[in-house]
């Protein structure tokens, strides 16, 4: 496996890493749970660009999924995880670490307080999810000690969460969004799409196109008008299912009461394609 090293405890990670600390090396992180794909491959460009080192986690991480059959059923292709990764080669380390290693009290997760953000959209249909991923994220930073952390916007509320988190625990991690990418008809990778059948992952193409009509309707249409249109929208769509659309201010995630000149907004959504929950989101403004 052309030079890039693979970590299964902490023990043999941290040996490697030890010398590049002592020699001051930046450190780029980004977590995943696998079942990577072109969007997770462009966070580890991005850390390679801007730091000496990568380190890449994957870690199926169970306190932050409310259902154990979504738990059960998340994709996990660790052999063609890795073999996606070799290209990257020396300066990227991979980190799959044991239970033990993230959860050395056994799987509690611990609970947070994030200035209410943590309480819209993800967090009204996932209850525990938050608490779940600031657990272990709290528990890699202090594990790797990166320099930057890197989340792509797709999860917009997650990187949110994940810069209070940095902001509560005053850890000294940079933490960079970076663009969602997409496929060619325009659904936002996720590791869930592996998930869906091939009629379903062409229709979830339907998601962004009712995303950018919303971006050019909130030039001119109020947010009420444009969350009823989405709404008939997914009523008339026999394959998907609406969970929540909101618009919503991108600090606060608060939805929308009325547009401010000097605020940023953005649209969110999450859509189930059988039983298959995907999420998007697109900047309005």
């Amino acid at each position: 496996m052309s030079g890039m090293q693979v970590y299964y405890n902490f023990e043999a990670l941290n040996k490697a890493l030890e010398p590049k600390k002592a020699q001051n090396a930046t450190l780029g992180f980004v977590p995943t749970m696998g079942a990577l794909h072109r969007g997770h491959l462009s966070l580890v460009d991005f850390a390679l660009s801007e730091n000496e080192l990568a380190i890449l986690t994957i870690f199926v991480n169970p306190t932050q999924f409310n259902s154990s059959f979504d738990f059960d059923t998340y994709p996990r292709t660790i052999d063609s995880d890795l073999e996606k990764l070799t290209s990257f080669a020396d300066n990227l380390l991979v980190y799959v670490p044991e239970i033990k290693d993230i959860y050395p009290n056994g799987l509690i997760s611990s609970h947070f307080e994030f200035g209410g953000i943590e309480n819209e959209m993800e967090g009204k249909f996932r209850p525990g999810h938050f608490d779940g991923v600031g657990t272990v994220l709290k528990s890699f930073f202090n594990l790797i000690q990166p320099t930057k952390a890197y989340f792509g916007e797709k999860d917009f509320q997650q990187l949110q969460i994940v810069k209070k988190l940095i902001e509560i625990e005053k850890l000294p991690v940079h933490i960079v969004g970076c663009p969602i990418l997409r496929e060619p008809n325009g659904l936002a990778m996720s590791s869930r799409n592996k998930r869906l059948t091939k009629s379903q992952f062409d229709e979830a193409s339907f998601i962004f196109k009712v995303l950018k009509k919303v971006q050019i309707d909130f030039g001119t249409k109020n947010a009420q008008e444009i969350a009823q249109w989405v709404e008939n929208e997914f009523k008339n769509n026999k394959f998907l299912k609406l969970e929540y659309f909101e618009i919503s201010d991108e600090e606060t995630l608060k939805p929308i009461a009325k547009k401010e000149n000097n605020k940023k907004y953005r649209a969110f959504i999450a859509v189930f394609a059988g039983e298959v929950r995907l999420i998007d989101n697109i900047a309005l403004n």
